[in-house]
């Protein structure tokens, strides 16, 4: 029986500067810390991204083509790198022995490769193999002349067949045009995606965030999946339209065709619009949206996500109102706005508990046992 071919979004998740850092190396920390690194990677990458398998220092993972958006995409890329980058710091300032394996730890970066394209599966040797031009497509591009041009090696490169089918915008992100050619498969044109200056912004970019002390009003529940899968119910407007139950539609604008920093949310209500302006993006952490509210007005809230072996604990905060008008206003609708949102998450619960269960049981390849690096 032929196998059916699949439509996805590939991806490989490469560490660079790991035949350098293990030559430089202790062979037994170095392969503790790599391997920590490999599930850091792997770990920062689901659920949104499923595993198909570990190719020593890389991952090779996907996600059905309708299963995934651009703002998806680049949320988790950029979430891994990040998640990556703070990891090779706890580790570094974690150890008080100053082993080659510790000393050579930023030397280590890591990079993406990204392509829309079709595969098959098939089995060789008891385990599942894709296969497929494009699979090959993906895994050549890890050989590519970026370093040398960019002078990167932490960076995402994404193929416009990828750019294509996700609708990103490459150049309203800042996105550079690259092509690489290869023997066989001919010119691929791409783009590449700066993870290093994403990451340097991420260090300096001005946090806004409603915090306990300066709440007004706060909301917790555990939520049956993990944050990815929850960020992705939160903020994307078709999903959203899915739980918000008395919502006509979501209009999301976003310039570039990611959300973030500056997209604008319209949420139409038979009884009026909420408009949302998203002022501070941290996936798969936090997000805060200043919100015009018909009868009360402005009114900025936190949305916090907290993993929980394996759900969410899930936080949201509205500011302290400052003004005696929207006191009395919020006096008034506070018990029918808590009713509402506290049917809205109770749907978005039974939602996610389905899609996480119907996540789990699709096939994906299994991670090896990792212990923790540690002197």
């Amino acid at each position: 029986m032929l196998s059916r071919a699949e439509r996805a979004c590939l991806v490989i998740g490469d560490i660079s500067g790991y035949t350098a850092y293990l030559a430089g190396s202790e062979l037994e920390h170095a392969q503790d810390v790599l391997a920590d690194l490999v599930e850091t990677m792997v770990g920062a990458m689901r659920p949104v991204l499923r595993l198909a398998k570990l190719e020593g220092d890389a991952a090779f993972a996907y996600a059905p083509e309708a299963k995934i958006d651009s703002s998806m995409l680049l949320d988790t890329v950029e979430g891994c790198y990040f998640t990556f980058r703070r990891r090779l710091q706890s580790i570094r300032q974690a150890t008080t022995y100053q082993c080659n394996a510790c000393v050579l730890i930023p030397n280590l970066n890591l990079k993406f490769f990204a392509h829309d394209g079709e595969f098959v599966r098939h089995r060789i040797a008891g385990r599942e193999e894709f296969a497929g031009t494009d699979v090959i497509l993906v895994h050549r591009l890890m050989k590519n002349s970026v370093a040398e041009t960019f002078h990167l090696n932490g960076y995402a490169l994404i193929t416009a067949a990828c750019i294509a089918a996700t609708g990103l915008d490459p150049g309203a992100l800042g996105m550079q045009p690259h092509r690489e050619t290869y023997e066989h498969i001919g010119e691929v044109p791409a783009y590449m995606h700066d993870l290093e200056a994403r990451w340097k912004h991420e260090q300096e970019h001005r946090r806004v965030i409603v915090t306990a002390k300066n709440a007004e009003m706060e909301s917790e529940l555990l939520l049956p999946a993990p944050p990815a899968l929850v960020w992705e119910y939160l903020t994307d407007p078709v999903r959203r339209m899915q739980w918000q139950t008395g919502t006509d539609r979501v209009d999301q604008f976003n310039t570039s065709g990611r959300r973030g920093v500056g997209t604008t949310n319209h949420c139409v209500h038979g009884h009026g619009t909420v408009v949302e302006e998203i002022l501070d993006w941290r996936p798969f952490r936090y997000f805060t949206v200043r919100s015009n509210i018909p009868g009360l007005g402005e009114a900025t809230f936190t949305f916090e996500l907290e993993p929980a072996e394996g759900r969410t604990r899930y936080r949201v905060r509205m500011e302290k109102i400052r003004s005696r008008k929207q006191r009395e206003a919020w006096k008034a609708m506070r018990e029918p706005f808590l009713s509402m949102i506290g049917q809205w998450y109770a749907r978005l619960a039974e939602l996610l508990a389905r899609e996480a269960a119907a996540r789990a049981s699709e096939p994906e390849a299994a991670l090896p046992e990792i212990q923790p690096h540690a002197h």
